[in-house]
Order: C-alpha cells, then sequence, then structure tokens
C-alpha cells in the first residue's frame, strides 16, 4: 500500500498533522497492519497536496515552527476510494522475531526461553489493548479488530504449545555437543 493512501486512511478520520499521522501507525489503529516513518509520511502529504487531495492549515506554536494540520478533500476521499477498490498487493510479514528463532540454534535455551515468554507477553499486552477497540464504529472495524484478536490468540497458543519444543532442542544439542 502506497504512503500516499495510508495518509488520506488516516486523514479520512479526521485532520491531523504529520506528528499525529505517525502516531497512527506507530501506537494507533493502524500499526498491527501499516508501517509509516516521518520519511516517508511528509514526502507523501507534500504530493497530496499538489495534487489536490489534501489541503493544510499552519497553526502558530510558541518558540517551534508553525505546526501543519492536514485535511482530506473531496478529490482525496475519491483518491482513498479508488486505492481501496482496485487491486490489493500481496501481504508481507515481517519479523525480528522471526528472524532471530531461524537462528535459534545459536541461542542458548533459557536465553530461547526467555525471549518466547516474552514474545508471550507482549503478545498478550496487546491483545488487552486490542480487545476494546472490538466495539469499533464501522463493521469493517470491527471485523479487523476481531482478526487482530484471533490472529494474536492464535500465536500465543503456538507458542505456549510449542515452547518446549524449541527449547528442548537446543537443550539436546548442548547435551550431543
Amino acid at each position: 500500500m502506497h504512503v500516499k493512501t495510508l495518509c488520506l486512511g488516516v486523514l479520512s478520520h479526521g485532520p491531523a498533522s504529520g506528528y499525529e499521522i505517525r502516531k497512527a501507525f506507530e501506537d494507533g489503529p493502524f500499526s498491527y497492519f501499516q508501517e509509516a516513518g516521518f520519511g516517508s509520511i511528509y514526502p507523501a502529504l507534500k504530493r497530496l497536496v499538489e495534487q489536490g487531495s489534501v489541503t493544510f492549515e499552519e497553526q502558530p506554536q510558541d518558540s517551534r515552527p508553525d505546526k501543519k494540520v492536514y485535511r482530506i478533500t473531496p478529490a482525496g476521499r475519491q483518491a482513498l476510494f479508488d486505492a481501496v477498490n482496485g487491486p490489493v498487493g500481496e501481504d508481507k510479514y515481517r519479523s525480528d522475531f522471526l528472524f532471530v528463532l531461524y537462528f535459534a540454534r545459536l541461542l542458548g535455551p533459557r536465553h530461547l526461553d526467555r525471549l518466547i515468554g516474552q514474545r508471550i507477553d507482549r503478545l498478550k499486552a496487546a491483545l488487552a489493548e486490542l480487545s476494546p477497540t472490538v466495539t469499533s464504529p464501522t463493521a469493517g472495524s470491527r471485523f479487523v479488530c476481531e482478526f487482530g484478536r484471533v490472529m494474536f490468540e492464535a500465536e500465543i497458543a503456538f507458542l505456549e504449545s510449542r515452547r518446549h519444543e524449541m527449547v528442548g532442542a537446543l537443550i539436546q544439542s548442548e547435551v550431543a555437543d
């Protein structure tokens, strides 16, 4: 998904600064399925303004540069509509955790067990944060929240049921060495 489309999606919920758009991808509703950093958000907003999809208003701030607050235009709403009605690209799943587990043979059993435990704890915390949002206002947002809840629960169950296999395999390889 192009960052311009992601910005339009955030702005479809109401006016926002670049910082607030970034927060939507950092710890807001979009944090579970897309990433967008300042280095891609601000150029995208610039292009959206040039295309007439977004306008902005500068708000003065004490001892700081003026803050730009962006608003989606009717042309921006049409661009968002066109984008979400177009073909959907393949999902890309990236995980530092899975990369580390791929090389579990380089870890000690205690370290691996601790990593898996930490992952389970983070998933449970994310699940607790996600659960209240299941009362989201639209059918689409409720569906996505429920999908996320099911995915987190499945990952927790998988890690809890297979944790001993991974750690046990490392213990066995230590004994064999």
